[in-house]
């Protein structure tokens, strides 16, 4: 069965200590650290609920949703195999992943080149796999602001 945005939403701000959720036109973006300056950072994972920044994975359907997350170099390669290329003309990478199919674990469409994987719509059993990968993009963003002295 899978989970909805809301439950995933919930447990990524409950979970993680010193968490912040900006929201915009009904997408999540999660951040560590103080608030003050958190436009600047890029986030750790997002929830994305719209075809607002990218068409790739085709949001519009009833209930799709995309989370996404970034992970270390070797995680991403251990996942995949090999870095993502640079995204062509239509600002899309191509991958030769299907990022219209759910409950998938795959490079994001666009920041894959930049350790970023995504999932549509995980369900339970591919959910439990993404709690880790989560972790691991949590701990590096503590780890990052902790080395520019900002927590």
């Amino acid at each position: 069965m899978p989970l909805d945005e809301i439950a995933i939403a919930s447990y990524i701000s409950e979970r993680f200590a010193d968490v912040h959720v900006l929201t915009a036109h009904g997408n999540y973006f999660f951040y560590y650290g103080p608030f003050e300056g958190v436009e600047n950072k890029f986030p750790f994972a997002t929830l994305v609920t719209n075809d607002e920044y990218d068409q790739a994975s085709d949001l519009s359907r009833p209930g799709v949703f995309r989370l996404n997350v970034g992970v270390r170099k070797e995680t991403y390669l251990s996942l995949f195999g090999s870095k993502a290329p640079r995204a062509g003309e239509s600002g899309i990478t191509e991958t030769g992943y299907d990022y219209t199919a759910l409950d998938t674990i795959m490079p994001h469409p666009i920041y894959g080149p930049m350790y970023w994987l995504s999932v549509l719509n995980p369900g339970e059993e591919t959910f439990e796999k993404v709690r880790s990968l989560l972790a691991e993009a949590y701990e590096m963003d503590v780890r990052k602001q902790e080395k520019r002295g900002k927590t």
